[in-house]
């Protein structure tokens, strides 16, 4: 199971040079193996003269090249209510509880569907697991997601369970239905996901 990787934003300067960045400028985002027991994954954000310098020597787990947007500050007007996809995938992300994978997979499937999340790559591990990479492009933030194999039998049942969660009052922490009940969700609001690219 992924161990203690939560949500990582970019960095405002260069892991190599310590230069900050300036806004729109083309960086390199890496993610490396960690040997750290506590943290499985470790983000590295570098400016492009400094990965020319520097990439030979380094062997990242995954790595792309993205831009750098300066952070724009934002007023909370969050409404209390239902949470967003967004949301929701953000607060599981952050709990970490393996009950909730498939959930966090459907999640990001949909959030990549509406653009809101990028897929980068997809990796495997030692142990052949495999892990998306999303980038969330307005604020460079990374979602590491594993991939849980569902079949397609067992998609409609979790999406199910996503349509539970995102009807729950915001902020509350719903059990994870049991989708062999059979319970119907009030509001189905996440697409049917194939498995299979449009």
């Amino acid at each position: 199971m992924l161990k203690d990787w939560k949500i990582k934003s970019r960095s405002h300067s260069c892991s190599h040079t310590g230069e900050k960045f300036q806004d729109g400028e083309p960086v390199y985002a890496a993610i490396f193996e960690s040997d750290s027991e506590d943290v499985r994954f470790a983000r590295r954000d570098y400016s492009a003269a400094a990965w020319e310098e520097v990439h030979a020597e380094l062997t990242p787990f995954s790595y792309w090249r993205t831009s750098y947007e300066a952070p724009v500050q934002q007023t909370k007007t969050e409404a209390v209510g239902k949470e967003s996809a967004e949301a929701l995938l953000r607060r599981l992300v952050e709990e970490e509880e393996s009950h909730t994978e498939n959930a966090r997979f459907i999640l990001a499937v949909m959030l990549e569907r509406k653009k809101i999340l990028k897929q980068i790559e997809e990796k495997y591990t030692d142990d052949d697991t495999r892990m998306l990479i999303y980038e969330r492009a307005k604020s460079g933030e990374v979602f590491i997601i594993r991939d849980p194999d569902l079949s397609l039998d067992e998609v409609e049942s979790i999406q199910q369970e996503v349509s539970l969660l995102l009807t729950a009052p915001q902020g509350g922490s719903p059990e994870v239905v049991d989708s062999k009940k059979g319970e119907e969700p009030e509001d189905p609001s996440p697409e049917v996901v194939s498995g299979e690219e449009e």
